[in-house]
């Protein structure tokens, strides 16, 4: 067993106590793609004097919400971010990543439950599905359907093997389908 000397004990003590107040153990780590604006307002925490943090807190915030009137940043919560994730379902969006910050495994929605705000028969002859949330599918054929769909006609579209989806509706089985807008 390692025995210290009170002196290398207080020592130590010491020293963690100057880091501790110079900020060092209190700064907030910088993550990459953190806007400077919030990454200013974090910054502040580590000040020591109580009217420097202020002041740099006053400053800091006032800058980030000029930021977010303007239109510069948008603050975005977690039920926000998963509402864009379904709204952009079936859609390859790459840049939705950014709402995937803090997971380190996002939710990948393999499929989507809603209801048509309308359907109908394109002029090719193959169904279009309006959903809620102004969403538009298509089916890929020209398929004749057990029950013909109609506005709130519930409606299931999956993740299929190899990246293509299909779309139920009303209970029935799946056919491959596209989002179209």
């Amino acid at each position: 067993m390692t025995h210290f000397s009170i002196g290398s004990k207080l020592s130590a003590f010491v020293l963690l106590g100057v880091f501790a107040s110079s900020g060092a153990i209190a700064a907030e780590p910088k993550i990459e793609g953190r806007t400077a604006v919030l990454q200013n307002v974090l910054d502040c925490k580590g000040k020591t004097d109580a009217a420097e943090r202020l002041a740099c807190y006053d400053a800091a915030v006032g800058s980030l919400g000029a930021a977010e009137q303007k239109g510069d940043i948008v603050v975005v919560d977690r039920e926000q971010a998963q509402a864009a994730r379904r709204q952009a379902f079936g859609f390859a969006m790459p840049s939705l990543d950014i709402f995937n910050r803090t997971d380190t495994t996002p939710e990948q929605a393999d499929r989507l439950e809603t209801v048509a705000t309308n359907a109908y028969r394109g002029g090719d002859g193959k169904w279009v599905f309006e959903l809620e949330g102004g969403a538009v599918w298509s089916l890929y054929d020209a398929v004749t359907l057990g029950r013909t769909p109609k506005a709130g006609s519930k409606v299931e579209i999956r993740r299929g093997g190899v990246g293509g989806f299909f779309l139920r509706s009303d209970g029935q089985a799946g056919v491959r389908a596209k989002r179209l807008r």
